[in-house]
């Protein structure tokens, strides 16, 4: 285990009879870094964090979470980790208070943010009280998050943690992303909605078909990829062929038109489309779902750097 590092991933490989899951994944998640995971459903993401967490055996590899084995270091692991899975299965007999009871239990660490969080998170002890069949599925996912933070613990995974979430608690959420890791802890979240990820995460890795792609940084992985140009024509002719730009496949909405052009070529596309009749121009930094989308397509498995 290299300094620094919480999570160590090596050659991690889980293969369900004929299926792979996840093939020969090398990742490494520094210590008290918020760290996305990217990739489609299906791409190997939640197989991934069920080894690291002890949930599932790995077929092959080696996985290493602060030094400890998920498995055979369980006991000892457990209390400095938070989990929120992406398929949230709770007692539907069991009241939300005992419901936390209960995993706390299981941890078998002290709770000292439970009540912060549940008082941040809208779960009064009347919703507490009721048993967690007759929550909604924002309530539950409430509920996931508290019992995922409320031992405050020094690794925190999280699977597609806003689901169901309306839109004033994902801000609570986000603060209390930022929160843990102004306070050193380390947080891995697993998303499909690229928004999320690059609002909270420094850095990213992308899987396809349970390899990696790129671990990057996401102003790094912006940067790298597409610019967005617009243009806006006035003359009511609507869709009209753009000379070499057509290699960009324009997207036209009205008069107006949308291509991904590589940083190199920008200002060479530019000289070529402003001849033309255009009203009105912008260009931008492609955001982290046309980078991902760029990668996913045309990416090949890659090394950490």
């Amino acid at each position: 285990m290299g300094d620094g590092a919480a999570i160590e991933l090596t050659g991690l490989t889980k293969r369900y009879g004929r299926v792979v899951g996840v093939d020969g994944l090398d990742l490494t998640v520094r210590t008290g870094e918020v760290f996305g995971f990217l990739g489609p459903n299906g791409a190997g993401k939640t197989t991934t964090l069920r080894c690291l967490t002890g949930l599932i055996r790995p077929s092959a590899g080696r996985v290493r979470v602060f030094g400890l084995d998920p498995l055979a270091d369980h006991r000892q692991l457990a209390p400095q980790l938070g989990y929120l899975p992406g398929e949230l299965r709770l007692y539907p007999e069991l009241s939300g208070a005992r419901t936390l009871e209960l995993l706390s239990a299981l941890q078998g660490v002290p709770v000292p943010r439970r009540g912060e969080l549940c008082e941040r998170l809208g779960l009064t002890s009347s919703v507490l009280a009721r048993p967690v069949g007759t929550y909604s599925r924002g309530m539950k996912q409430k509920l996931g998050l508290v019992q995922a933070l409320q031992h405050d613990p020094a690794l925190v995974v999280l699977d597609e943690p806003t689901e169901g979430l309306d839109p004033l608690v994902q801000e609570t959420f986000f603060t209390l992303l930022n929160e843990a890791a102004a306070a050193g802890r380390t947080v891995l979240l697993s998303s499909h909605v690229l928004p999320e990820v690059q609002r909270a995460c420094g850095r990213v890795a992308i899987v396809r078909d349970g390899r990696l792609v790129t671990v990057e940084s996401v102003a790094g992985l912006r940067e790298a990829r597409a610019r967005r140009i617009r243009l806006t024509f006035e003359d009511g002719q609507g869709a009209r062929p753009l000379g070499a730009a057509e290699r960009w496949d324009p997207h036209w909405q009205g008069e107006r038109v949308e291509l991904f052009v590589p940083p190199s070529e920008v200002v060479g596309a530019l000289r070529g489309l402003l001849a033309l009749a255009v009203a009105d121009v912008t260009v931008e930094e492609a955001g982290l779902d046309e980078a991902f989308l760029d990668l996913y397509r045309n990416g090949s498995p890659t090394e950490e750097p």
